[in-house]
């Protein structure tokens, strides 16, 4: 049943136009129910940041879907985002709540790691990031485990997000034991991002 699936988590490219990126995001919002968006921008000009995020916050408050943005606290409010994401495991979440308050989403990735996801959830965290779940080129990490996703959702009661590297039969396989799953390049670098992320929904069932 739709309402019993994992929910959606758009993380956006490194690097990316707004004008033209807009209205892809746009599509893919009106397409499918997503709950959150991930501002996950390589570049550190602090200008460029901003012009963008308030570029991602009027097309996706203008649906209600959340924005949030990786690292970068102190923007947060400024841009009128709804909260911050960190890549660094349970480090910063206690520094990112005092600073934005209860009300403001506050998220990490922590890697493979079952006890860096512990320690942020007891810090505060609204949801941890596990992954990658697939083999990936790129980076030296080894995969988060089957294993690591259905232990957390039987003991822990922070949610969980399924991230990097992810296919169609792995979306299948971790939809039970994620509540949500996270898509970055897997949808963007299609042609049609909207009917690539049908396409995993439909696995999920």
């Amino acid at each position: 049943m739709a309402e019993d699936r994992p929910q959606i988590y758009l993380i956006t490219p490194p690097a990316f136009d707004a004008e033209e990126f807009a209205p892809k995001l746009a599509s893919v919002l009106d397409a499918h129910e997503i709950a959150c968006i991930r501002l996950s921008l390589a570049s550190r000009d602090e200008y460029e940041i901003g012009r963008v995020a308030d570029a991602m916050r009027e097309v996706a408050h203008a649906r209600d879907v959340a924005l949030v943005i990786e690292s970068h606290v102190a923007l947060v409010e400024r841009h009128g985002l709804d909260g911050v994401h960190f890549i660094d495991g349970a480090k910063q979440i206690r520094y990112g709540r005092k600073e934005l308050g209860d009300d403001a989403i506050v998220g990490s990735f922590c890697g493979n790691s079952r006890h860096e996801g512990m320690n942020a959830g007891e810090a505060g965290a609204d949801y941890v990031c596990f992954g990658p779940i697939g083999e990936t080129v790129l980076g030296t990490a080894e995969p988060a485990e089957h294993e690591l996703f259905a232990w957390w959702s039987e003991v822990i009661e922070v949610p969980v997000v399924a991230e990097g590297a992810l296919t169609e039969e792995l979306v299948t396989k971790f939809a039970p034991v994620t509540d949500w799953f996270a898509f970055g390049d897997e949808v963007w670098r299609e042609d049609d991002p909207a009917a690539a992320l049908g396409r995993f929904i439909e696995s999920m069932s």
